[in-house]
């Protein structure tokens, strides 16, 4: 865990899967907005490092936090590092997602749960602890970050599909629940992003998937972060329940 001074007034945000990717640009936004970010991972701790000690050189205010958010243990272990090292959650972001590409005919039981239990059930599992701190202090912003896949679904996907699509109702259900305590719930569904794992897909395949992206290109990173952003805002607190599409048209 990366430690840095902090200020008490500072918002402090959590971003599972905060250090690569998609996860890396939200860690970089917020923490470059001024939010104290704690950054989730599960593995790869020198990308987690890299990350933290690039923007703490800038002057940000990031820590790294590692667990799997597919094991609720985890997530308590986590959410309690970062309340008693920071005192407050104002943002979580659940980002961290795997997938595990088969058709289903050749797809295991266990090829299924490894991927509804990250997508999904981990937002749960990050969520149930963060939830209580939040309802008391009567504020908060969470963002699930979902998918195009789970809209339109695809080839080789079921379970990711599912994943997913299981967490615009996730959204919409928790939104209901806390609108009137001051927590906003809302989802950000991605489509290609230019990513570690667009970038390998084999070009001929990459060719037939911006062909079908009206706006004719892959997405930036950086665009699901300022969504992302936009959401947490304290001026966003009108907003709950909804999901922001981020695909370039593919969906409408």
């Amino acid at each position: 865990m990366t430690d840095v001074q902090h200020d008490p007034e500072r918002r402090v945000a959590i971003v599972t899967g905060g250090a690569r990717g998609i996860g890396a640009a939200i860690t970089t936004a917020l923490a470059r907005s001024g939010v104290h970010v704690a950054a989730g991972y599960s593995s790869n701790g020198k990308a987690a490092e890299d990350l933290a000690g690039k923007l703490t050189a800038e002057g940000a205010s990031v820590s790294v936090h590692q667990g799997n958010v597919g094991v609720p243990e985890d997530c308590q272990r986590v959410v309690g590092e970062v309340l008693e090292a920071y005192g407050r959650v104002d943002y979580l972001v659940n980002n961290a997602g795997v997938t595990v590409d088969k058709t289903m005919r050749r797809m295991s039981v266990e090829d299924w749960h490894a991927v509804l239990r990250v997508n999904l059930s981990g937002a749960f599992y990050m969520t149930k602890p963060v939830l209580d701190h939040m309802l008391e202090r009567r504020f908060g912003r969470i963002v699930n970050i979902s998918s195009v896949i789970g809209q339109m679904g695809n080839v080789g996907q079921v379970n990711y599909a599912a994943s997913k699509a299981g967490l615009f109702g996730l959204t919409q259900s928790l939104a209901r629940e806390t609108a009137s305590k001051g927590i906003t719930v809302n989802c950000v569904a991605p489509g290609y992003i230019e990513t570690e794992m667009v970038a390998a897909v084999p070009p001929e395949v990459l060719e037939k998937i911006v062909a079908k992206v009206p706006v004719g290109r892959l997405g930036q990173a950086s665009e699901i972060a300022r969504a992302v952003q936009f959401l947490v805002d304290d001026d966003a607190g009108y907003i709950t329940g909804s999901v922001i599409s981020v695909n370039g048209g593919m969906d409408m």
